[in-house]
């Protein structure tokens, strides 16, 4: 099962669950606001553990890989040249900016709005949001990146289709790098 699709299924069975809490008890309340809190600054630590790992390795590895096309443009994607210390700290900087928005949508829905259901629920996809993460995968839990863990990563395709992935073979690597030298030459 992909991560979508087991996103939802926990999303729904948490939407279950919450219903028979009773959050109008203000010690219940209480306990689901801590676990909230609790779970994002795990989930927060652990990707600040990660960036020291990833700085702490250095791997300077070449890493060049042709960006996906906007389906909405006629462009063709652009060539990416980095390394592979880059390339990870930009992954684990995108995780962090999705728990940012996360905690901002909380304090919105929480704060202003009075929903309490949602704080259970998110409570739950911090952790397994951390447990899909494929930097987690790669310096926490130490497998070798290859397969779906191989740089630069397979975008999840989503419930309803496989999203465009980076491309990595020679060719159109080079094709990318002769547009690029075109472009300087004119």
């Amino acid at each position: 099962m992909n991560a979508a699709m087991s996103n939802m299924v926990i999303s729904l069975v948490a939407m279950q669950v919450a219903r028979k809490i009773p959050f109008d008890d203000p010690q219940v309340l209480l306990y689901v606001r801590s676990a909230y809190v609790v779970s994002q600054a795990v989930v927060l630590s652990v990707y600040y553990y990660i960036s020291m790992k990833i700085k702490q390795k250095n791997d300077l590895s070449v890493l060049k890989y042709v960006e996906p096309a906007n389906p909405m443009s006629q462009d063709k994607g652009q060539l990416v040249t980095t390394t592979v210390r880059d390339y990870d700290l930009s992954e684990v900087s995108k995780l962090v900016r999705g728990v940012y928005i996360g905690i901002a949508m909380m304090c919105f829905l929480h704060g202003y709005m009075g929903y309490t259901q949602p704080l259970f629920i998110q409570a739950l996809m911090g952790v397994k949001n951390l447990y899909d993460a494929k930097p987690v995968a790669i310096y926490i839990v130490g497998k070798p990146a290859e397969g779906d863990l191989k740089r630069p990563f397979k975008a999840a395709g989503g419930m309803f289709g496989a999203a465009t992935e980076p491309q990595t073979d020679k060719a159109t690597i080079d094709e990318a790098e002769k547009r690029v030298g075109g472009k300087k030459d004119e």
